[in-house]
């Protein structure tokens, strides 16, 4: 067992926490209250290959694996979380889904642009009726002429805006339930296909979270993605790899709340002296970057058993992103309380990380659900 990083691992590192500093954390606070998603750093994050971490050289992507994908996000998320949300996003959800069950034609035309930058991705699976119980779908996708009409409409889409291309899924055949739900691949400007209301949200403001909706959306045969009926099946084995993001967001969160509350301690004086010499915040701290440690070594042991490929590692992703998601809530929050009445104002970092922490124990299934993927897994049981 090692839990030591390579070379290139600590390398990948740096050039992520300085491409992190020097193009987002100036202007964190300003596309935040703008809720203001900066498209400019798509071609700057695919120059550096963020946008196509986990995929092989042959599709434009970096060649490395999940470990360098976690460290990715989570230097992302210690800066600003609404832009790590979005790469995670278009990495592991739309651009991993095209991967593992495109065809090569598919393959060809779609992941080189996304890996480079050229196209942002998304993915469609929840809708206003079917949240936890995604096999509630309600968009139809049929047959007509050759090719697949889609009508319904989909919620909480991250880059829903300016995807270029959308992986969604939708009900092909009613009778099978979850077995009758298949994937598409709807570009940006196909007709019938358009982005709805963009949320107004608690945190993560500068990640376009959206409506996308189809309305007599015609698509050719060839944009089904695997096979018809598999859409639904395909999706949870994706989820798998989305959680790991979810997990890798809340260490990132959880270890920028830390460094911010660190550093203010360290500064902050009160009754002569800086309220990091008071054993009242050195135990918080300490418990703070226990639970940030905790929650990062169960994170990059789910990227390890991704990363090896012959291991399942539903209950391992499951419970990384339990943790971490609980984790990044209770350490910024704590974060806060070390800020003391400045913690609730935006002229400090600590309460946007605060916000920002929340999603993790919602998005890509709530913790309560993670328990049950847990629960399942530990019984043996569907």
């Amino acid at each position: 067992m090692d839990f030591s990083f390579t070379d290139e691992q600590n390398q990948l590192r740096r050039t992520v926490r300085e491409f992190a500093a020097a193009e987002i954390a100036p202007h964190v606070m300003e596309w935040d209250e703008a809720a203001y998603w900066p498209s400019e750093l798509v071609p700057k994050m695919g120059e550096l290959g963020l946008l196509g971490v986990i995929f092989p050289e042959s599709y434009g992507g970096a060649g490395l694996g999940y470990t360098e994908y976690v460290i990715v996000i989570e230097e992302l998320a210690a800066v600003d979380a609404s832009i790590a949300l979005s790469v995670a996003a278009h990495n592991s959800l739309c651009s991993n889904h095209i991967y593992k069950f495109g065809t090569e034609a598919q393959k060809q035309k779609y992941l080189s642009r996304l890996t480079t930058g050229k196209m942002l991705g998304a993915w469609s699976l929840t809708e206003p009726g079917a949240g936890s119980d995604a096999g509630g779908t309600r968009t139809m996708a049929e047959r007509r002429d050759g090719a697949w009409v889609l009508n319904g409409a989909k919620t909480f889409t991250t880059n829903g805006h300016s995807a270029g291309v959308c992986v969604a899924m939708a009900v092909t055949q009613r009778d099978k339930g979850s077995h009758g739900i298949s994937a598409f691949l709807v570009e940006q400007g196909t007709k019938g296909f358009r982005p709805g209301k963009k949320e107004n949200k608690l945190g993560m403001r500068a990640s376009e979270t959206s409506e996308v909706l189809f309305s007599d959306c015609v698509l050719p045969a060839e944009n089904l993605l695997g096979k018809d009926g598999d859409g639904f099946v395909n999706s949870l084995q994706i989820l798998d790899g989305g959680r790991i993001s979810i997990a890798a967001l809340g260490v990132g969160i959880a270890q920028g709340a830390l460094s911010a509350a660190t550093k203010y301690a360290r500064e902050r004086k009160q009754f002569g002296k800086t309220i990091s010499e008071f054993q009242g915040i050195q135990f918080k701290l300490a418990d703070m970057a226990t639970e940030v440690e905790a929650a990062r070594v169960l994170t990059y042991r789910a990227a390890w058993l991704a990363d090896r490929g012959d291991a399942r590692h539903t209950k391992e992703s499951a419970m990384a992103k339990l943790f971490a998601g609980e984790v990044a809530v209770h350490v910024s929050s704590e974060a806060v309380q070390v800020f003391g009445g400045y913690g609730f104002i935006k002229d400090y970092p600590a309460e946007k990380f605060y916000r920002d922490s929340k999603l993790c124990t919602i998005g890509e299934g709530t913790s309560e659900i993670q328990k049950l993927v847990i629960a399942r897994q530990l019984l043996g049981t569907k």
